[in-house]
């Protein structure tokens, strides 16, 4: 019986939809570096506690590998806090899940691995999509800065999926990810006076809901690990696929509102997302007959 672990994934996924409209709502009292700083510092932290007696085994390829997804991490996510200074909730769910059908691109641009017919209508399908999210087909097409910044972080994280599928199988997964949540946190601190931002005025909104998001980056990626060990990648891919409607969903609650060319975009990014999973399974059970 796998519906415990389908269950959780339910729930995680729910969860990462509503952190949108979090971010969103923070970006009214800071910036969005000093944020990400703080998100994945507390996850650095309670990683730290879990993991503690077996990062004395921390290797150097590790800490390198480590620092590589931090850097990556850390453009992905700063690029989606800072867009959502200026964006909807929604709009920023359904725009940074693009990243599902860029991932064979980035494999094709980097592993060689050529994508299939059924990858380039996944991709059609959810680019239609995300010009419609972004104001429709004009004679002059012009995205909004929060737009195009979250469209970058969407090809940033499918960069990172590719880079963790490599280095990930060469590496132990907690302190891969310690390294990686703490170089990213690092990172931001770091950058703030590069980029003249400064430390905000204390609120508690913006410290518990940092804190908070950092300790469900780290629940989030513990319950990953443990549930796909008996679900299989395909059924928590379409699982996966919720994330920005749940944040869809808590846009609308918390009064956003998107215009029907919008909704319809909304719809023709999951059609593409939903596209590239059965293109997934299809490859599967093809090698499976093999």
């Amino acid at each position: 019986m796998k519906y415990k672990q389908e269950l959780a994934l339910c729930l995680i996924t729910m969860i990462w939809g509503a952190t949108f409209i979090v971010i969103r709502m923070a970006m009214e009292s800071c910036g969005p570096l000093f944020f990400v700083g703080l998100r994945f510092g507390t996850a650095a932290l309670i990683l730290l506690g879990l993991s503690s007696p077996i990062l004395r085994g921390l290797t150097r390829e590790e800490v390198v590998g480590g620092a590589l997804l931090g850097c990556i991490v850390f453009t992905g996510f700063a690029l989606q806090t800072a867009g959502l200074a200026s964006l909807d909730a929604a709009k920023s769910a359904f725009l940074t899940a693009f990243y599902v059908p860029l991932v064979p691109l980035i494999e094709w641009l980097f592993l060689k691995r050529r994508p299939s017919a059924r990858s380039f209508v996944s991709l059609a399908l959810a680019f239609v999509g995300v010009v419609l999210l972004s104001g429709g087909f004009q004679l002059h097409f012009e995205a909004s800065r929060g737009e195009l910044l979250t469209l970058l972080c969407s090809l940033i994280f499918a960069l990172e999926i590719v880079c963790t599928g490599i280095l990930a199988p060469r590496s132990n997964a907690r302190r891969l990810a310690f390294v990686e949540v703490l170089v990213t946190s690092l990172l931001s601190f770091a950058l703030m006076p590069v980029t003249g931002e400064s430390v905000p005025d204390f609120s508690w909104f913006v410290v518990l809901a940092a804190c908070g998001l950092g300790l469900s980056t780290a629940l989030i990626q513990s319950v990953m690990v443990w549930a796909q060990k008996t679900v299989p990648p395909s059924r928590a891919t379409l699982i996966y696929t919720g994330e920005p409607v749940w944040g869809g969903i808590f846009g609308y609650m918390a009064g956003e509102r998107l215009s029907p060319a919008a909704l319809l975009g909304c719809g023709l990014v999951v059609s593409g997302l939903l596209f590239g999973i059965g293109r997934k399974k299809e490859k599967r059970d093809e090698e499976a007959v093999g």
